[in-house]
C-alpha cells in the first residue's frame, strides 16, 4: 500500500464532506480553504485531512512518504470536460491565415479546419495516434489536469471515427488519468457528403453508432450544432440514435450563432452544452431548472478572437457553469487549465473562486465524475495538485503563463 502524508499545507482547497455536486449563481463564490492543514492518502484514496494541530493519531503513519507543503496550496486536480486530444498534426498554417485576415469559417470553407485534420488523421495508424496522444496527456497532467474528456470527430468516415475511438479506449486503459470518450462523428460534413447531408447522417446512425455499441467505444455523443454545420433537427436525430444505445449527449452549441441548439439539447437531457460564446435570453430560460451544465471554453475565444462566453449572465441567473480547454489543433492548441483560469478572470470577470469551482466541482459534474473528482472528501480518489510556494490562490490566475503546479498525485 502506498501511503502519503502531505503536511504543513498553507491552504487545503475545496475540502469537506457532503458538498454539493454543483455550485451555481452566488454559490460559485464559495470556496472552502483550510489553513495550516494536512492531507493523508492511501493508494490515492483520501483517508484523513484537517488542521496540523490535529494530525497525530488519526491513522497509522508508518511506512509512508511525507511531503512538506509549507507555503504551498493543495487542491483537487482540474477536470477538463471538453477536449480533442487525439489528432494527427498541428495546424499552425491556419494560425497564419487568421493573422492575415481569414476567419475560422472562411478557412473551413476553403478546405481547412476540421476537414484538414480529418485528411491528416486518415493517413496515420492507430499506434501513431496513440503515441502522440499519450505524450500530450502526460503534458496535460503536468499542468494539473486530473480527468479528461476526449472526442472523436477528426475521422468523418466509419473507419477513421472508429480508429479514433479505439485509440481513446486504449488511452483509457493505459493512462493514469480518468478519461471519458465522446463520439463526435457529426463534427462536419465530409467533402463527399457536402451536398448530401442525409447520406452522411445515415452513415452515422446506421453504420458508426452500431459499431460503437458493439465495441463499447464511447460514453457520450456530441454534435456540432452551428450554421454551416449541423442544424437543430439534424442534431436531434443523431443524438436520439446515440441515446438509444446508452450514450449521453454533450454538445457543441452557440459558438458563432444561437440557432436553438441549447433548448433542444436541454430537452434531450444533455449532460452539458459547450462553447456558448453566443448566449440569448431564450438559451438562459432553457437552462433554468435543467440538469445540463453550461460549459465555456475561453481559450478558444482567445485564440480565434471571437467573443468570450458571458459567465456573469449565467451566474446572475442563478445558473452554474464549467470551464474547459477545448484542446485541439485548430482553435485551441493549448490544454493548460491554469491559463483557462486566468482568461476566465481577466476576460470573463469571474473571481478566482468562481473560476476554480468551474474547473473542479462543476467540471467533474460535466463528466459524470462528481463521486470521485472535484473535491477533497473522505473516500474519494481525487487526483491532487500540490502548487509551488505562492502567496495566495489568486496568484495562479494572476501570474498567467507561469507553471505553478509542482506535482500532481494520482
Amino acid at each position: 500500500m502506498q501511503k502519503i502524508l502531505i503536511k504543513n499545507i498553507k491552504g487545503l482547497v475545496q475540502h469537506g464532506e457532503n458538498l454539493p455536486k454543483i455550485r451555481k449563481g452566488a454559490e460559485m463564490k464559495e470556496l472552502p480553504i483550510l489553513e495550516d492543514a494536512f492531507l493523508a492518502l492511501e493508494d490515492g484514496i483520501i483517508v484523513a485531512y484537517g488542521k496540523m494541530s490535529d494530525w497525530q493519531g488519526v491513522t497509522d503513519w508508518r511506512d509512508l512518504e511525507v511531503i512538506d507543503a509549507e507555503g504551498k496550496f493543495v487542491l483537487p486536480a482540474f477536470c477538463d470536460s471538453h477536449t480533442h486530444t487525439v489528432f494527427a498534426k498541428s495546424r499552425e498554417e491556419e494560425f497564419v491565415d487568421r493573422i492575415n485576415g481569414l476567419s475560422y469559417e472562411e478557412i473551413a470553407l476553403k478546405g481547412g479546419g476540421i476537414l484538414n485534420s480529418a485528411r491528416k488523421l486518415a493517413e496515420m495508424s492507430e499506434d501513431e495516434l496513440f503515441a502522440n496522444a499519450f505524450e500530450r496527456i502526460e503534458r496535460l497532467k503536468s499542468y494539473g489536469t486530473g480527468a479528461l474528456e476526449i472526442k472523436s470527430g477528426y475521422g468523418l468516415s466509419v473507419d477513421a471515427e472508429l480508429k479514433m475511438l479505439r485509440v481513446i479506449k486504449r488511452l483509457k486503459q493505459e493512462c493514469s488519468i480518468e478519461i471519458k470518450a465522446t463520439f463526435l462523428g457529426a463534427h462536419a460534413f465530409p467533402p463527399e457528403f457536402k451536398e448530401n447531408h442525409r447520406g452522411y447522417i445515415d452513415l452515422i446512425i446506421n453504420e458508426m453508432i452500431p459499431k460503437i455499441k458493439e465495441e463499447n467505444l464511447a460514453d457520450y455523443i456530441d454534435v456540432f450544432c452551428e450554421r454551416n454545420y449541423f442544424s437543430v433537427e439534424e442534431m436531434e436525430e443523431i443524438l436520439q440514435a446515440g441515446i438509444a444505445i446508452g450514450l449521453k449527449p454533450k454538445v457543441h452549441v452557440n459558438q458563432f450563432t444561437s440557432i436553438g441548439g441549447v433548448r433542444k439539447a436541454v430537452e434531450l437531457n444533455a449532460l452539458s452544452v459547450d462553447h456558448l460564446e453566443e448566449l440569448t435570453d431564450d438559451d438562459i430560460d432553457a437552462l433554468k431548472n435543467s440538469s445540463t451544465m453550461p460549459t465555456i471554453l475561453p481559450s478558444c475565444s482567445h485564440f480565434l478572437s471571437i467573443p468570450f462566453g458571458d459567465a456573469r449572465k449565467l451566474m446572475d441567473n442563478d445558473l452554474p457553469l464549467a470551464l474547459a480547454s477545448d484542446f485541439n489543433p485548430g482553435s485551441t492548441p493549448s490544454g493548460n487549465l491554469s491559463f483557462v483560469w486566468s482568461l476566465a478572470c481577466v476576460k470573463m470577470k469571474m473571481t478566482p473562486e468562481e473560476a476554480l469551482n468551474a474547473l473542479t466541482i462543476n467540471a467533474s459534474f460535466a463528466m459524470d465524475l462528481s463521486d470521485t473528482h472535484g473535491t477533497i472528501s473522505l473516500g474519494k480518489k481525487t487526483p491532487i495538485i500540490i502548487t509551488k510556494k505562492i502567496p495566495n490562490l489568486a496568484y495562479i490566475p494572476y501570474s498567467f503563463g507561469d507553471q505553478l503546479v509542482e506535482r500532481i498525485l494520482f
